[in-house]
């Protein structure tokens, strides 16, 4: 916070009640510049505002067509039926990355903790994804974790459809893995046989906005994956981690233990 902010009508009246006619020039000058600071943070809450409702009613309003569009596919036969459903489900992720990134950034946005069955939230996320591992010829190997976690069963579901996104969104072809960590039996593992992170790209990838190389070959990010990911992580109260080699793919695990909660940055 600058001076200029510290300063408030009170105290430049105290101060014009002891100095002379010299000094109280330039009071009347802050205080004309403090006026006008008050009157531009007015209008920037203002305007941001007025863009976060927009953004949220556009979201709604977005989804009526895509049901509408996913309908429709379900009722044809046609060929590029097949196309424009796995097209559905990657316009269905980013009008929710961007739902989720509004209400991410909301301040003193409530948590509903409870004890979750991990294995329905897994369920869920795979179930919205199952049409891009058909159609992609992308195995699954998991079996039920027989585990529960006091978590938020919403946020969760979003951040495991965010990890099992972008790992068909980068894995051509092969096995995607979701097991228990055998070392720690709190920490979910996913692991794809995708094209992996280069380690210069690993300390950077949840920096917002940052797609790496290998996003920026395929086409596919929106540096915001990640991003959104460790934040809700950060949220949760949940230790997030991902390793990754190029060629080899990536290994992303979540210590479902739940650290002290943090209030968003």
């Amino acid at each position: 916070m600058s001076r200029l902010e510290l300063l408030n009508a009170s105290s430049l009246e105290e101060l014009q009640q002891h100095t002379d006619s010299v000094d109280q020039l330039y009071i009347e000058k802050m205080a004309a510049l403090l006026e006008q600071l008050r009157e531009s943070e007015n209008l920037h809450a203002e305007r941001q505002t007025d863009q976060l409702d927009y953004f949220t009613l556009w979201l709604h309003q977005i989804k009526t067509p895509i049901s509408a569009i996913s309908l429709l596919t379900q009722s044809s036969r046609a060929k590029e039926a097949k196309q424009i459903s796995q097209e559905l489900v990657r316009l269905e992720d980013y009008t929710h990355m961007v739902l989720n990134y509004i209400k991410l950034e909301e301040p003193g946005a409530d948590m509903d903790l409870a004890m979750v069955d991990l294995d329905d939230i897994i369920k869920k996320a795979i179930k919205k994804y199952s049409i891009l591992f058909i159609y992609k010829g992308i195995k699954l190997d998991y079996k039920p974790l027989g585990i529960r976690v006091l978590s938020d069963g919403k946020w969760l579901q979003n951040l495991l459809e965010q990890i099992l996104s972008n790992s068909l969104k980068y894995t051509l072809e092969g096995t995607i893995s979701i097991y228990l960590d055998p070392v720690n039996a709190e920490t979910v593992i996913i692991k794809d046989t995708g094209i992996g992170i280069g380690s210069e790209d690993l300390p950077k990838i949840f920096n917002k906005g940052y797609s790496g190389m290998n996003g920026r070959l395929q086409e596919k990010s929106t540096g915001l994956g990640l991003f959104l990911s460790k934040k809700i992580c950060k949220r949760l109260g949940h230790q997030f981690s991902i390793d990754s080699q190029p060629g080899k793919g990536t290994c992303v695990a979540i210590d479902m233990s739940r650290a002290d909660l943090q209030v968003f940055d």
